[in-house]
């Protein structure tokens, strides 16, 4: 088994060069042996709770991979439930409605079609990464020498979407009616997940790459601009309210104005957070490092508690966890809820959007324009072997500024401030920039590119 597919939150490789069915069976054996070790007390007597969830995205290799997968699972003894072709959202879901001790999904998200791989979650969906687990898994399944045993335990095939839909839909205002979006499925899992889920809903949603076959028009990643560029076309050209572009297994988007302009994730964090503070007074709101200083200063304004987290849905499920939090929101289109087991979701994240364009008379451009008060660079990758130098000399550069470590490096000052932390597979360095005005904003990226070097294409 290649070592190299373990990553720092998920399993994930080309099939078959470096992920095929074998390395699939070891992965589930070693999985389901290790969450059934988290067990204790009453939960070691219940049936359910000795059994995990399996799922799997549209992509052409999913299925065997999840045969595989399950007859690892099946050769320590554990039960599965087969949940079928899904968004990654409903797998934390039918954890927890069935009350799993866990479960796996087989997807490479927003990866090109070559790909796959493994989402893992523990009890009651707590993510499963290298810090929590991951390793624990890569450890047992690597020193497997192969792939027989008895199949000791059963498969029983469950479908939970009329469920799945309740619980997303329970947040949908009933007075949301006459709406017309455009949605782009990225040829992913929503594609599926859209029309199961608000077929009956009252908004004229408009198909984009709705096809989900395993093959991809663009890369599923809504993250990349040019990704956006059939979305944003088909918003003007229909007058649509808004538009929406999924990743790959659901559970990320990103958001374009009536007049096709992206709106980035943290300014649509912000303008959720009078939504949830209204009805949650005083709550906390978690929020990851790279997201605009708007974020805070709105969560503070509407009388909420920020809580700045680092990078990673791991951490930032533990801060909603820990912090009680109601909602939250990071820079990649992951959205986080407290009344969602504490996960994330791309289609409730939809239902909300919904709720406050249904319940407001202005258009999504007017709600999210007083929230564009600072200039941004974006992510930027730079190439950098010594990424540690690279940080210790920033520093050195900028020791006059208020430093702290809780990602990488960030510095600031009175009218700007930046973050740049280490990629934790590639040799890169991934900056963001904010400054009060375009011109500071252009000398800062002058002045960093001067030590990191020109930027490169990731």
């Amino acid at each position: 088994m290649d070592p190299s597919i373990f990553k720092a939150y998920d399993i994930r490789g080309l099939y078959p060069e470096q992920l095929d069915e074998e390395s699939a069976w070891k992965i589930g054996y070693g999985t389901a042996q290790f969450l059934r070790s988290l067990l204790r007390g009453y939960e070691r007597g219940m049936a359910n709770a000795q059994s995990l969830c399996v799922g799997h995205d549209m992509r052409k290799h999913s299925p065997v991979l999840v045969d595989a997968l399950i007859r690892g699972m099946n050769a320590t003894g554990a039960n599965v439930i087969d949940i079928g072709m899904i968004d990654t959202p409903q797998m934390y879901f039918a954890i927890n409605h069935l009350g799993t001790c866990g479960g796996v999904q087989v997807t490479a998200s927003h990866n090109p079609a070559q790909y796959n791989g493994f989402k893992i979650s523990g009890l009651e969906a707590k993510p499963i990464g290298g810090d929590t687990g991951l390793k624990d898994i890569k450890h047992i399944a690597t020193a497997l020498l192969h792939t027989k045993g008895r199949l000791d335990g059963s498969v029983e095939k469950c479908t939970l979407w009329d469920a799945y839909r309740q619980h997303v839909l329970k947040f949908l205002n009933p007075k949301v009616k006459g709406l017309k979006i455009a949605v782009d499925a990225s040829n992913g899992m929503a594609g599926k997940s859209v029309p199961e889920l608000f077929g009956d809903v009252p908004v004229d949603i408009l198909p984009i790459n709705f096809k989900h076959d395993g093959t991809f028009k663009h890369e599923p990643n809504p993250l990349v601009e040019a990704n956006l560029a059939e979305l944003k076309q088909t918003v003007v050209e229909n007058g649509c309210d808004c538009g929406i572009c999924f990743d790959g297994d659901a559970d990320r988007l990103i958001m374009v104005d009536e007049k096709g302009q992206t709106i980035g994730c943290d300014l649509l964090t912000a303008l959720m957070v009078p939504y949830f503070l209204e009805r949650n007074p005083g709550s906390a709101i978690v929020y990851d490092l790279r997201s605009s200083h708007v974020v805070q200063e709105e969560i503070i304004k509407h009388g909420g508690t920020p809580r700045r987290e680092r990078v990673g849905h791991a951490f930032m499920k533990k801060t909603l966890r820990d912090s009680h939090a109601v909602f939250g929101g990071e820079l990649s289109g992951h959205f986080y809820y407290k009344d969602n087991f504490y996960a994330d979701s791309g289609m409730i994240t939809l239902v909300h959007v919904l709720n406050i364009l249904g319940t407001s008379d202005k258009k999504i451009s007017e709600l999210i324009d007083p929230l564009r008060r600072y200039y941004s660079s974006g992510e930027i990758n730079f190439e950098v072997e010594d990424k540690a130098a690279a940080m210790k000399e920033l520093a050195k550069v900028y020791a006059s500024g208020k430093i702290d470590d809780l990602d990488g490096i960030t510095i600031q000052f009175k009218d700007w401030w930046f973050n740049c932390r280490p990629s934790n597979t590639e040799p890169l360095l991934r900056l963001n920039v904010e400054a009060s005005t375009d011109e500071q904003l252009d000398k800062v990226l002058t002045d960093i590119e001067g030590i990191l070097g020109k930027p490169v294409a990731h």
